[in-house]
């Protein structure tokens, strides 16, 4: 653990995974097939996640490809607009197409279309990788769903192995999207191999199940990784909360009740606030606060980039509670 306060002073931070497009049917409430306007926004997890921690005042690289076209300059306008530096995201020509999303802001039943033919982000590319000095660099976080597909996949290990030589935490975000992988078995092989050999994994009790071949037993892994090598799991589990593991304690952490709009985006800002918090000096316990905290605004608000809170909006929302 001590490793992980040191590095994490630098509060430089590389995201790998993907970004992407994001239309909400306007105004909120409204459903898909009845909406007449729509209202624009960066997503995708590496893409949320890396602009949680940049408005709390991290810097933050994201690692990723988006199509060469308006729609991934969009994305990459977007990112720069939020603070997030753009120079490791390659364009990439031919039919590979950044994702789009079309989606509701509504508190339950929110449908949501995503398009990912082709996508972009898993043209990710070893080379892209050697262009990345992760010296100084505090941590890599990479999102499960680059894992999915190569070359994405041996993108993000060939990124952990150098992150690891230079001294900078490797971070897994589960991030399971059944849609992307072929299989559950291949989507459990893959992420549980990269899961043993990192230090920190966030996810929720499904993605847990899934890597433990038993959904009963999700709880039991995380437990697990954490006595095994890993600084430290946290095991979210929706309005329950969430248990965070580490080699020598666990403690268990609340939600922050607000009136959602959405249900998507949690996740991402639960990892931003987290890891903004520790780059911060806080406590691990304090840190998972204010992840939760982050998570909370970002249903509360419309979008999930632009909902996500900067420093001094979380500490106003958490001195509430």
């Amino acid at each position: 653990m001590q490793r992980l306060w040191e590095r994490l002073r630098s509060n430089r931070f590389v995201v790998l995974g993907r970004v992407g497009m994001d239309l909400y049917a306007d105004p909120p409430g409204t459903r898909i097939e009845e909406a007449s306007r729509y209202v624009s926004a960066i997503g995708g997890s590496a893409g949320n996640i890396a602009v949680a921690l940049a408005r709390q005042g991290a810097t933050a690289s994201l690692l990723s490809c988006v199509s060469d076209d308006a729609v991934g300059r969009y994305c990459l306008a977007e990112l720069a607009r939020f603070g997030v530096e753009t120079g490791h995201v390659r364009r990439v020509s031919g039919e590979a197409r950044t994702s789009l999303a079309v989606v509701e802001t509504r508190p339950v039943s929110a449908q949501a279309v995503l398009y990912r033919n082709g996508a972009a982000d898993f043209a990710l590319t070893q080379d892209d990788v050697e262009r990345v000095a992760f010296d100084g660099v505090a941590a890599l976080v990479i999102t499960g769903t680059a894992l999915a597909r190569e070359p994405s996949r041996g993108a993000a290990v060939a990124a952990a192995s150098r992150a690891r030589k230079a001294g900078a935490i490797v971070v897994l975000d589960l991030d399971y999207r059944a849609y992307s992988w072929t299989s559950q078995a291949e989507a459990a092989e893959i992420c549980l191999s990269m899961a043993r050999t990192v230090d920190v994994v966030v996810g929720n009790d499904d993605e847990f199940g899934l890597l433990a071949g038993n959904g009963e037993r999700g709880q039991d892994l995380a437990r697990d990784l954490a006595w095994g090598g890993a600084c430290f799991t946290v095991y979210k589990r929706g309005a329950e909360g969430s248990i965070t593991f580490t080699a020598d304690y666990s403690f268990r952490s609340g939600i922050f009740p607000v009136a959602a709009l959405k249900p998507m985006g949690a996740g991402d800002g639960f990892m931003g606030g987290l890891l903004a918090g520790l780059a911060q000096g806080k406590t691990l316990e304090a840190s998972v606060g204010r992840g939760a905290a982050t998570a909370a605004i970002i249903v509360a608000g419309i979008g999930c980039a632009p909902a996500s809170p900067d420093r001094a909006t979380l500490d106003e929302f958490m001195s509430r509670y």
